[in-house]
């Protein structure tokens, strides 16, 4: 089986080049086009590439910078950003196992050998609420060995924000919702920028044994954007089981749904397992960089089936699935990937991972 990873053009969602008047029939209809491309590869691969997203060039250089400057520094500097049991902060080489976010463990739990450094929305972004330091942790920014590092990070953060609540509204009206029906769950979101590195050194390599860059999960919340270096590693399964390398087109991000949206659709739509294997070309090892902005919704939005996707699921999936905060969606999976701890209701997911070929 093939699959393909389609690329949209989501420009009508966004102000670009002046902005655009959405009362115009011509944008309309097509906002209805870009609609029904992102309900198709949703529903196809759950995984598509997006042009027109209208990120800027020195914004995009400027994060590649940025991760250069910290992953170039000695591993002892970085440690001392390392925030265990956390997700922010450093995260050195083989510390964690995306695997075991789905409850499957590899021979070497904690195998994954890339690292990376992660920053995300904080409780002081949203001044008048309690909201639990849990999800919203403080930041550690590497000011004292990489000045520049926050304001790049910033920058990006700030438009792969906007990119993400533009595709939010474009997945409302694919999903024929009303419009604004999930402003309430994204107010104070859960965003978390993760930037990796995969650490070996570049050069002539002779892989054996198991030795994983990223072991397969699925992302936990709504989408992710992905930038990343166009160079391969970044595999995802089908439905029969069988992985297929996808690398970005020329000025392209990748968006793939996570589980939040997974379970809203009642698997009408996919949270698609991926993984990332060791970046090989021609026998060589080459470097890998990549930056997941992960939109994940309000810590206390509940997960439960969306209007008119009672019956989107087939077998013992069309009940849909037991209402779920996104923290404590999160957490579980979390507590996978960080400490080893299985979550409970991963099962479909797991199986689809261990029957891989």
């Amino acid at each position: 089986m093939s699959i393909t990873v389609p690329v949209i053009d989501i420009s009508p969602y966004l102000h670009v080049s002046g902005g655009l008047d959405h009362t115009d029939p011509a944008v309309q209809e097509a906002r209805a086009a870009v609609a029904r491309q992102l309900d198709e590869a949703c529903t196809d691969v759950g995984f598509l590439q997006i042009i027109g997203h209208g990120i800027p060039s020195d914004v995009e250089a400027g994060l590649a910078g940025a991760l250069d400057d910290f992953f170039g520094q000695p591993l002892d500097a970085k440690k001392s950003y390392t925030r265990p049991g956390e997700n922010r902060g450093y995260s050195p080489p083989k510390s964690e196992s995306l695997s075991m976010s789905l409850g499957v463990a590899s021979a070497n739990q904690m195998n994954d050998f890339y690292e990376a450094i992660t920053v995300g929305s904080e409780r002081s972004w949203f001044p008048g609420l309690e909201l639990p330091e849990t999800s919203y942790p403080d930041n550690s920014w590497p000011t004292e060995i990489t000045p520049s590092f926050r304001p790049a990070v910033e920058a990006w953060f700030r438009e792969a924000s906007r990119v993400s609540r533009a595709l939010l509204t474009a997945f409302t009206d694919a999903l024929n919702l009303s419009s604004g029906y999930f402003d309430e769950m994204v107010d104070h979101s859960i965003d978390a920028l993760k930037m990796n590195h995969y650490t070996l050194p570049e050069g002539d390599i002779d892989l054996t044994g198991e030795l994983t860059g990223m072991g397969a999960h699925t992302d936990f919340g709504i989408l992710t954007v992905l930038w990343a270096d166009r160079v391969p590693g970044l595999q995802v399964l089908d439905r029969e089981g069988a992985w297929h390398a996808i690398e970005p087109a020329e000025g392209a991000l990748i968006v793939n749904l996570g589980d939040a949206m997974a379970r809203w659709t009642n698997d009408r739509w996919m949270s698609t397992v991926h993984r990332v294997d060791p970046p090989v070309v021609n026998g060589r090892i080459i470097r890998r960089r990549s930056a997941a902005f992960f939109f994940d919704g309000n810590h206390d939005a509940v997960i439960e089936t969306l209007p008119g996707c009672e019956g989107a699921a087939a077998g013992d999936c069309a009940a849909g699935y037991p209402p779920i905060t996104v923290a404590d969606n999160i957490n579980a999976k979390l507590a996978g990937m960080k400490d080893g701890i299985a979550p409970s209701d991963a099962g479909r997911e797991a199986a689809r991972v261990t029957s891989a070929s």
